[in-house]
């Protein structure tokens, strides 16, 4: 596994929005960027969604070559600090990969109203090569093979997640606990093999796995470790 595809993987797993950038359909020929919430889909890539009537997806629709853009807004100095470009093709998702759906929901739960007021959609962007900067002397790109993770829970995700947080709160806070956060109300949202995502006082936060993970067994026993760390 490279380590330059796993160091930029973890900011793209860390971070939750970005900058999406489009071709502008109304000033020909300029970029156009715009703020973008994402959760990963099932095959690594970032899942958006985006209203019909949104300049952004008029540009997609014209011209669906794009890039997302993500960093640590929470950096002192975001300019030395880590970001990664992924550039791709943005693809519509199909409504029938409702697990898809379900993910970004737990990831974004207040989206859900968004079905109500206007038409919204599901895209995926398609890696063709993505661009890592870590600092000094950490500047590569990075190809879609070696960059690109599947999600080995995708059938499993559900169920570990809703069996978490119905049975185990106590080790939800202890995981928050580990990273050095008090939080109030706290919720698992996704795992995957190399980390898994809560939402704490409506705020994402991620540990990551020492070592890859692919089944569920070794997701209990990784989540009952974490459990008894101090």
């Amino acid at each position: 596994m490279s380590d330059q595809a796993l160091t930029a993987r973890r900011l793209l797993n860390h971070q939750s929005f970005g900058v999406l950038s489009t071709h502008s359909v109304d000033v020909e020929g300029y970029p156009f960027g715009s703020i973008a919430p994402y959760a990963l889909d099932y095959e690594g890539e970032p899942a958006i969604l985006i209203s019909e009537i949104a300049q952004h997806t008029r540009n997609i629709k014209l011209n669906n070559k794009v890039s997302l853009t993500v960093f640590d807004p929470q950096a002192a100095y975001p300019q030395p600090g880590s970001r990664l470009t992924w550039i791709g093709d943005a693809e519509s998702i199909d409504p029938s990969e409702t697990d898809i759906r379900d993910r970004y929901l737990r990831y974004f739960p207040s989206a859900e109203s968004y079905f109500e007021t206007h038409d919204f959609s599901f895209y995926r962007i398609r890696l063709r090569r993505a661009r890592f900067i870590g600092g000094f002397g950490q500047i590569f790109w990075i190809d879609a093979d070696a960059m690109l993770l599947k999600n080995p829970f995708r059938e499993t995700e559900r169920g570990i997640v809703e069996h978490m947080n119905r049975d185990h709160q106590k080790a939800l806070f202890q995981y928050c606990k580990v990273l050095g956060v008090e939080v109030h109300a706290v919720t698992m949202i996704g795992i995957d093999c190399e980390g898994f995502d809560m939402l704490a006082d409506k705020r994402k936060l991620r540990i990551d796995f020492e070592s890859p993970i692919h089944t569920s067994e070794e997701a209990r026993a990784n989540l009952v470790r974490l459990a008894r760390r101090e």
